[in-house]
């Protein structure tokens, strides 16, 4: 089976304290719950979650929807944006399944980051590790105040913003992200083809500013 590797990419620093990290959790459920009800994503989709504070960190493994555990995110520390960049790179090195001379590999990967703030530590360096990887669409989503400068570098002319993080907004988004996702599993599943542009994936909602 040639599986469709999702990752997101969460800014857990404290800026993100209170509301915001609720509604985090609260999106990351109901991303799960919608693409177990899409017999497409149950077949191709396999998610993994890394947290990005002071320190980056892989909460969820790249895990089949079935399986999936909802991780207890915790708001702290600054933004190492940078090194969410190479930790997604080195898991994706290890998790993604490669084509060979027999087999076809795992498709491409979708990711998604969502940050409100700065990155605090090197990204360029981040950066650079993560263009060496083979991706499918990324996308950057900017909360607040959030540097899309940055989110430009990494996602290209796949960057967009909410204006605020209450739940309204935040549900908006990842339902969009789930949305997103199924639309990339049936592609792969109907016609063999990756997404790999914002003007691939379905439509965002008013919530949603794409960034031009």
């Amino acid at each position: 089976m040639r599986r469709l590797p999702v990752y997101l990419l969460l800014d857990t620093s404290s800026s993100m304290t209170g509301e915001p990290i609720e509604q985090v959790k609260n999106g990351v459920q109901m991303l799960i719950s919608a693409l177990r009800k899409d017999p497409y994503a149950l077949e191709t989709a396999f998610l993994s979650v890394i947290t990005f504070d002071s320190a980056a960190n892989q909460v969820v493994p790249l895990t089949e929807l079935v399986n999936f555990q909802v991780p207890d995110l915790q708001a702290n520390g600054v933004t190492a944006m940078g090194g969410a960049l190479s930790l997604v790179k080195q898991r994706a090195d290890q998790e993604v399944n490669k084509s060979s001379a027999e087999v076809k590999g795992d498709w491409k990967p979708m990711v998604f980051i969502m940050t409100d703030g700065l990155p605090t530590d090197d990204i360029q360096k981040g950066l650079q590790e993560f263009k060496e990887g083979n991706w499918g669409i990324i996308v950057g989503c900017g909360v607040d105040n959030a540097d899309t400068a940055a989110l430009k570098q990494i996602a290209g002319e796949a960057v967009v913003t909410l204006s605020t993080s209450d739940s309204t907004a935040m549900s908006a988004f990842f339902k969009w992200v789930s949305a997103s996702v199924s639309f990339g599993s049936k592609s792969v599943e109907t016609i063999g083809k990756d997404v790999s542009g914002l003007d691939e994936l379905p439509p965002p909602p008013p919530e949603i500013n794409v960034v031009v």
